[in-house]
């Protein structure tokens, strides 16, 4: 790898050992085994190469869960039952993020005093959004009009952040898989056609 591959995984490293406001441009140095003055070089700052990390570890997460749910998931099977194993894998799949949701959660903190940083985690924002889109679609991530990245996308990163924090909270009473899909059918219901 090179530095700036490096600079990402010894940042990813940081992120899910340190949290996001306890590390330091030190720790990513040390982490990645390269010099400090490589961040400033190939990102700018310490908050724009973690965000960077932050942004590839959950594009990273996303590919495995939709590899998860393709392998898991017989396209004759109904919608509904698509989406409830789709869930069933993203709270599955809390345990192992929880260092990186915790770290998110730091950087939105970070990011009332930090316009730089804001602007950093809007553009990621919109990146996710269209991303699970695009999964929930069916459809590649370039196709996913803006229409959609900002319903279907945006109410599915709404419900995966809250899950999240509910989870994260007490996972023994975080709503499971087919409480998301009973709830998500009932609120549906609520707003009609």
């Amino acid at each position: 790898m090179g530095n700036r591959e490096d600079l990402l995984a010894g940042a990813a490293q940081c992120l899910k050992e340190k949290g996001w406001a306890r590390t330091t441009v030190r720790d990513i140095a040390a982490a990645a085994g390269v010099n400090h003055a490589a961040i400033g070089y190939h990102f700018g700052s310490r908050d724009a190469l973690l965000t960077a990390a932050f942004v590839q570890a959950m594009d990273e997460w996303g590919q495995a869960l939709g590899a998860a749910m393709a392998a898991a998931l017989d396209p004759a099977v109904d919608e509904g039952d698509r989406y409830q194993e789709l869930w069933r894998q993203m709270i599955s799949s809390f345990g192992d993020t929880r260092r990186l949701w915790l770290a998110s959660i730091e950087a939105l903190v970070q990011a009332e005093h930090d316009p730089a940083l804001r602007e950093l985690l809007l553009d990621a924002q919109r990146q996710g959004r269209r991303g699970l889109a695009a999964a929930l679609l069916g459809e590649p991530e370039e196709t996913v009009d803006e229409g959609a990245a900002r319903t279907v996308g945006a109410v599915q990163n709404a419900l995966l952040v809250g899950m999240f924090t509910q989870w994260l909270l007490d996972p023994a009473g975080a709503p499971s898989a087919e409480e998301v899909l009973a709830g998500v059918r009932a609120v549906a219901k609520l707003a009609g056609d």
